[in-house]
């Protein structure tokens, strides 16, 4: 069965918002918004949640400060170096060493989560489908089934589209 993507363009995204919301309560297709500026109202439109970009942060965090404190003991007991009977495995010096990996790892994580999540870099180059969506419109572009067609082209308009294209 082939999908129609049928776009309005908006000279106000909260016009733009409560259509989406609305095409999205009816079920009447996929909707994707586009927008020059990140915008709430869409975001609640289209019942964004919070990113799972956070996970990947503690995640790494907590690998790195595990290989902070790991590392430092494995080099310690398999290269003992007795200094003045203190024991070996001594932790406020590795502190120091586990603070600073949690922070890189981190920030790796987070990176790559973001990237992975992101599905960056983009090899297929898909720009938006109007360069005047980074500029002063919004879009808002619904893929639904060939019968839906007319009522979502009527929805776009009574939302005050400025511009309906297929």
């Amino acid at each position: 069965m082939s999908r129609v993507k049928i776009l309005g363009i908006y000279d106000r995204s909260t016009k733009a918002a409560v259509c989406a919301g609305t095409i999205l309560d009816k079920g009447l297709g996929d909707v994707v918004t586009y927008s020059p500026v990140p915008d709430h109202a869409l975001d609640r439109a289209l019942r964004v949640t919070v990113s799972p970009v956070r996970l990947f942060v503690l995640i790494g965090g907590l690998i790195g400060c595990a290989t902070g404190f790991i590392f430092p003991i494995y080099t310690v007991l398999d290269w003992p170096l007795i200094t003045g009977g203190k024991p070996l495995i001594s932790i406020p010096p590795f502190v120091v060493i586990a603070f600073e990996l949690t922070i890189l790892f981190a920030a790796v994580g987070g990176m790559a989560g973001f990237l992975l999540l992101s599905r960056l870099p983009r090899m297929t180059g898909r720009p938006a489908p109007d360069t005047r969506f980074t500029n002063n419109l919004t879009g808002v572009s619904v893929t639904c089934a060939p019968n839906q067609v007319a009522e979502v082209r009527a929805m776009l308009e009574r939302s005050g589209a400025s511009e309906i294209r297929e």
